[in-house]
């Protein structure tokens, strides 16, 4: 068997989220390809090409019966899971159209796969069945609550569970569920989500009354688009899609063939007592350990979200406290292992609706990360791993990402200066002085670890901890990340917003903070100004949710007042230049450093105001219409901003890319933030001198601007791992008025693809 991940090749992938799809075998490959090209019979003609493709069909079936167990019952081919899926609900719905129970249920797991209760609820809408869709609850452990079972299984028309999870790798004990389901009611249909049970755990179907049992090939090494479905003998069943009559009637459209080569294959090498390609789940379970271990060591403070004692050997889900899910994937990502967070079929959503039903932690949901491999996994690939993993522990320590007792770090993230960390939509700054004196301003409380390492490994000394003013949507974190710091805090007695009392400035080095009231999004609204000690020139506004970018704080909450934010504005217009980089508590638009001149381009109504096209009276009228029209189709609390116009992308091939970097003029700027940076040498991927690669995450963009790193005369060619974050940061510098910027299409995951 090949590799997927190889110890002789530095830049290939190591792959760790089978649980979302896997490689096809090489072995399978070739099997596909021989079937596509020479065996590629229709199995309905009846010639000796079409009666040779329906005996690998049939042949295939009949291994399917062996590897699951089903001595009788039909085997249908689908094209996966979900028309599985569909298929089991679809035929037990139509055929309870005519039920007679009085308060009808359809039962589904809590952890279950989204396309179950999403297909309960759709089809249970379009036949007009009229039951109600229940969540069989789990407990901590993953475990579904049999008691819940049995009191709502006599009114069932159908139960749904699933052998095993995709997320967390917990299986359940289908011999108790099914012993609790027939003890209250013999007929009710009964599906089992096999998916990731395939090749994982013993599967015996035609020994139990499950009625509906869906299979996908991609999970285990075959192609994409193929799969069975097992459906008892007996059991409901109308076809979900009619036409020629394929498969006996009962899924019409001519056969993947190709596909149930791939699964023939698959199972032949299931059924192969004398084949190692898949391993033993004794091995299975060193494999686990090894990598459990290989985590431990390098990030040290873990939770994992699953006990392994409830869960196949293949999956860790697990978080790393005090580190966002997205800084782990990114770390990982940038060193060529991929992860992914949760689950790969809910990548859109804010956390983990299977932990969020285990009762897990707000933390835990938000910031899972699950690491999956197949069955097919070598042990040459697992040393791999744990080694690339382990690899990872300097680079964290160098950047302040995990405790250690090396030598104070340098890297950017702990660098002097200002540095933004975000949560979700809110920033909180950092600003460090030469001399090691920090400030911290709005700060996040689920920031909190997250600042008292960076600020314990660097040694900083915290003169002060401020708010802008009373968040309404979120707590303090202030006094928290006070008490957090202990000995490194040195802050005096302060106000209610953490100003020391009785003193007008807070010295910085070379620098000063002066804070200003500017009331209007809320009265007890501040702006702190950092301003040069000698010219006095003002490099930052922290002005809260007074100003964001794009937009101006929401004055239709309680406490606000929009004649006070007029007067707000103008105080602030006066004090500061255009130079001034504006530092709000929340950035809707993705504005890593906005300076006061581009804020009042991109802020009409703002502009205005402060060239006198508008009175105070209509700028009072026309904010409190805008504020209070956009508070029924906004979400945000703070303020409501529109979408920032930028001037049209420079996208570019990784060829152009290279070719341009010939030019004396022209630099690539790495957004990605220094622990992915520091993973892989960019110099070398573009055959550039180290001179020409510049790394500004977007946590120092804003410093960046401040501190004249950047050079509105040259061309920079912006990247990171898809694109995204260097095309917001692309779009950023082109309101700033930076003419020459490019963003790399795709980023460094298509930088060799054929795309490029």
């Amino acid at each position: 068997m090949a590799n997927f991940f190889l110890p002789d090749d530095a830049n290939q992938q190591i792959y760790l989220d089978a649980n979302a799809t896997t490689p096809v075998l090489p072995q399978i490959a070739d099997v596909v390809s021989h079937t596509m090209q020479v065996c590629f019979g229709n199995p309905s003609s009846s010639h000796i090409t079409g009666i040779q493709a329906k005996y690998l069909l049939e042949q295939t079936r009949s291994k399917a019966r062996d590897v699951i167990g089903a001595s009788d019952g039909d085997i249908l081919f689908t094209s996966g899971a979900t028309e599985g899926i569909q298929t089991a609900v679809v035929s037990t719905l139509i055929a309870a159209k005519n039920h007679q129970i009085e308060n009808p249920v359809l039962l589904y797991g809590a952890t279950e796969h989204k396309a179950v209760p999403n297909t309960l609820k759709h089809w249970n809408n379009v036949l007009d069945i009229n039951a109600q869709v229940l969540a069989i609850p789990v407990d901590k452990y993953g475990i579904l609550d049999h008691e819940f079972i049995r009191k709502h299984a006599a009114n069932a028309l159908m139960i749904c569970t699933m052998a095993v999870n995709n997320e967390t790798g917990v299986f359940q004990d289908l011999a108790a569920i099914e012993q609790v389901i027939r003890s209250e009611n013999t007929r009710v249909a009964w599906m089992v989500d096999c998916v990731q049970a395939l090749g994982k755990t013993r599967l015996a179907l035609s020994q139990t009354t499950i009625d509906y049992a869906p299979f996908s090939g991609h999970k285990l090494y075959a192609p994409k688009g193929i799969g069975v479905l097992y459906i008892r003998k007996g059991s409901a069943y109308t076809p979900f899609i009619a036409g020629g009559g394929q498969e006996s009637g009962m899924r019409s459209g001519t056969e993947n063939l190709p596909g149930i080569a791939g699964l023939n294959e698959l199972f032949s090498l299931l059924l192969d007592k004398e084949n190692h390609t898949f391993k033993s789940l004794e091995q299975l379970h060193a494999f686990r350990k090894q990598l459990h271990e290989a985590l431990i060591d390098t990030f040290g403070s873990i939770t994992f979200n699953h006990e392994f004692e409830y869960s196949v050997p293949t999956t860790l889900n697990f978080a790393v406290n005090e580190l966002t899910s997205k800084e782990v994937m990114d770390l990982f990502d940038a060193a060529g292992i991929r992860v992914s967070g949760g689950s790969a079929c809910s990548s859109g959503a804010n956390r983990s609706f299977v932990l969020d039903a285990m009762g897990a932690s707000d933390w835990q949901s938000e910031n899972a990360i699950r690491m999956s491999f197949g069955p097919a996994v070598t042990e040459q690939e697992i040393n791999y791993a744990c080694d690339k993993i382990r690899s990872l522990k300097p680079i964290l320590e160098a950047n302040c990402l995990v405790v250690s007792d090396s030598t104070s770090p340098q890297q950017e993230v702990c660098a002097i200066d200002l540095t933004q960390l975000r949560h979700q939509a809110a920033c909180c700054w950092l600003y460090v002085d030469s001399n090691k004196h920090a400030v911290v301003i709005d700060p996040i409380i689920e920031l909190i670890p997250r600042m008292a390492k960076i600020v314990a490994t660097q040694g900083l000394l915290v003169k002060a901890i401020l708010d802008t003013h009373k968040h309404q949507e979120r707590l303090s974190a202030r006094c928290l990340l006070a008490k957090e710091l202990a000995e490194q805090y040195v802050g005096k007695e302060t106000d209610e917003l953490g100003w020391p009392v009785n003193d007008e400035t807070i010295p910085l080095n070379t620098a000063r903070l002066r804070k200003v009231a500017t009331p209007g999004h809320s009265q007890d609204s501040v702006s702190y100004l950092l301003e040069n000690s000698l010219t006095n020139d003002i490099s930052y506004c922290f002005c809260g949710d007074l100003i964001l970018p794009g937009g101006l704080g929401n004055t239709v909450i309680s406490g606000s007042d929009t004649a006070q934010m007029v007067q707000s504005l103008k105080s602030l217009a006066t004090l500061i230049d255009d130079t001034t980089l504006i530092c709000s508590g929340h950035d809707y638009q993705q504005c890593f450093a906005m300076d006061w001149h581009a804020q009042k381009a991109t802020t009409p109504l703002l502009a205005t105001l402060l060239n006198g096209q508008l009175s105070e009276a209509e700028f009072i009228e026309l904010k409190q219409q805008a504020d209070q029209q956009k508070q029924h189709t906004s979400h945000p609390l703070c303020g409501y901003v529109d979408v920032l116009e930028s001037s049209p992308m420079k996208q570019l091939t990784s060829t152009d890319a290279k070719a341009m970097l010939g030019d004396q003029a022209t630099y690539l700027i790495d957004t990605r933030e220094p622990y992915e940076h520091g993973v892989a040498n960019l110099a070398e991927v573009f055959n550039v001198e180290n001179a020409k690669v510049i790394n500004i995450p977007l946590s120092r963009m804003a410093n960046a601007i401040v501190q004249g790193q950047l050079d509105k005369a040259k061309n920079y060619i912006l990247v990171c791992r898809s694109g995204n974050r260097s095309k917001q940061a692309a779009n950023n510098l082109s309101q700033l008025g930076f003419e020459h910027v490019y963003n790399l299409n795709g980023g460094l995951a298509l930088i060799n693809s054929n795309q490029q």
